[in-house]
């Protein structure tokens, strides 16, 4: 059976936009809403999140399977940015496919695990949901003030473990080549976490990736927008704009610098994170009609 095609298709960032930074759940009840509202409407979103396939699962499809998800919609989860995907249907996630060729070595996941263990489980813990990358994260029941006090010393020690272990890696403006002068991983510090992982997962694969599985569905919309509130959630507008769509990014943590971009840029007044999220979600679905649908989703 054909789906209908929606003028709109979304790309959705999930910690910020979606989930709340702090309580890492979905703590806005409109979001739920809305998001059932739009998928009835057979608008094709995507999560498209550096979380593990395991949170996804937990925090947001869960809850959405819980509050009722239409028999038929288009829905997509490209996890840890782009290493971890899935379909998303009416009982919840489809089968998980892990790309174990982006993945860090165990000695180095071990090394990881136990530096968090020895020297910084007051301030964060190791995310052991992760199937291709590494993530240490701020505890939740720790400020945000002590996590960032300490960050920096995880980062450094993290950089260290993937030298000695002869992986060439890079952090903001350091590099480190292996013996054969190549750098295939990085460190990416967010504003909660730290995450190890290949140079080649970013937020465009993951759209890219995301994209061809709506497409094999039938045809895509052109008109699109994307939702993150870090620098590197622009690159899933930069892919859409480069495939040739219509396409606007929503930045829901501008603080950190508007980028300068070829497509349109727009913030959501003095909201920030998940309150600019539902605002965000709640225009689309007044703008497209939806309300009165989704009372029988």
């Amino acid at each position: 059976m054909s789906i209908p095609v929606s003028p709109l298709g979304l790309l959705l960032d999930v910690d910020g936009p979606i989930a709340s930074p702090i309580t890492r759940t979905i703590s806005t009840p409109s979001i739920l809403a809305d998001l059932i509202t739009l998928a009835a409407g057979h608008v094709p979103i995507a999560f498209i999140t550096g979380r593990s396939a395991d949170f996804i699962r937990e925090q947001v499809i869960a809850p959405l399977v819980l509050a009722g998800l239409p028999e038929t919609f288009r829905m997509y989860g490209v996890c840890e940015k782009g290493a971890v995907w899935f379909p998303i249907g009416p009982n919840g996630m489809g089968d998980v496919v892990v790309d174990q060729s982006v993945a860090l070595p165990m000695a180095v996941i071990d090394a990881v695990r136990q530096l968090v263990s020895d020297s910084f489980a007051a301030e964060m813990f190791f995310d052991e949901t992760k199937q291709a990358m590494i993530s240490v994260e701020q505890r939740t029941d720790v400020s945000h003030a002590n996590y960032l006090a300490r960050q920096s010393e995880f980062n450094e020690a993290a950089f260290a473990i993937l030298v000695e272990h002869g992986l060439g890696v890079q952090f903001d403006d350091r590099q480190s080549p292996d013996e054969f002068g190549r750098i295939p991983f990085r460190l990416d510090a967010t504003i909660i976490s730290t995450d190890i992982e290949s140079v080649t997962l970013d937020k465009d694969h993951a759209a890219k990736r995301a994209l061809a599985y709506f497409a094999a569905s039938g045809p895509l919309p052109q008109l699109w927008r994307s939702m993150g509130d870090s620098r590197s959630d622009y690159r899933m507008a930069d892919h859409l704009y480069e495939a040739g769509y219509d396409v606007t990014h929503v930045d829901v943590r501008p603080s950190d610098g508007i980028l300068d971009r070829p497509y349109p840029v727009i913030v959501i007044g003095d909201q920030i994170h998940d309150e600019a999220g539902a605002t965000f979600l709640r225009y689309w679905v007044d703008k497209l009609a939806l309300r009165s649908s989704s009372r029988n989703a």
